[in-house]
């Protein structure tokens, strides 16, 4: 049994983000990456399968820049067996994204029998790539997994819809998973992982090797912009009783003709 699962890189949380000087992006020379937080948890869904037989092979793949592989080398010292990295800019739009993806499982001579994925990335929060990806590959998906159990070659999912509620699926493999926060509590990657992680192995391609070109985008980013600054905010002298009404008057009147909420 083949298992891929589809990661990304992303910014972590605390970093600092700024535009690059042509607006085309954000600046990338000083950030810390991490693992897509979602990703986590499929790649230890992989893992929590695979630990009921050993034959079964996990692979993770990634696309973005090549200037660290720190995701996928998480991964690995999670417990992956071997890696994907398709060499590409980090601001690739969603399709494009999804067709490097599967044109990189592909070429692993590898068929998938299940390919797991984060709901969404928390960069671009999209939410497009496992759908994109389970269409180009013909395959049924189900996303906002929070429940997963694998009898034979038969799923049943359990997917979190609006209001709490769930959605409970019984899908046949092969096919794609998004998974949600609190399927499962991802592991953290052991000493010992870490130091095999080095040595498994880390296939590399380029967009124009998988046959990729810039004509293949939909959409391409400009203009990238930090948010207005906050005007200071304004304070009010409410302590004499007899300012209250006043004050109170003035700050509704702001309310609703300034900050325009009620």
């Amino acid at each position: 049994m083949n298992i891929f699962v589809c990661i990304k890189q992303v910014p972590d949380t605390e970093t600092k983000v700024v535009p690059n000087k042509d607006g085309s992006f954000i600046e990338t020379s000083s950030i810390k990456w991490i693992m897509n937080p979602y990703d986590e948890f499929a790649v230890e869904q992989a893992l929590l399968v695979k630990g009921t037989n050993a034959n079964i092979n996990v692979t993770v793949a990634r696309v973005g820049s090549v200037q660290s592989s720190e995701a996928l080398r998480t991964a690995l010292a999670m417990g992956a067996d071997d890696a994907i990295l398709v060499e590409a800019a980090d601001n690739l739009d969603s399709y494009t994204t999804a067709k490097a993806l599967k044109l990189a499982i592909e070429k692993s001579g590898k068929k998938p029998d299940l390919i797991l994925t984060g709901k969404q990335a928390i960069d671009s929060d999209c939410l497009q790539v496992p759908q994109l990806l389970a269409q180009m590959m013909g395959l049924p998906s189900v996303s906002v997994v929070v429940g997963f159990e694998l009898n034979g070659e038969n799923l049943v999912l359990k997917r979190e819809i609006e209001g709490g509620a769930l959605e409970i699926y019984n899908v046949g493999l092969p096919c794609l998973v998004a998974c949600g926060k609190g399927l499962n509590t991802p592991r953290y990657a052991s000493l010992p992982g870490i130091m095999k992680a080095k040595k498994k192995p880390l296939t590399q391609h380029t967009l124009a090797a998988l046959g990729i070109s810039d004509a293949d985008r939909k959409v391409k980013y400009s203009e990238f912009k930090l948010p207005p600054e906050k005007p200071a905010g304004k304070k009010f002298d409410a302590s004499e009783e007899q300012n209250i009404g006043k004050v109170v008057k003035e700050v509704v009147t702001l309310l609703r003709n300034e900050a325009k909420v009620i």
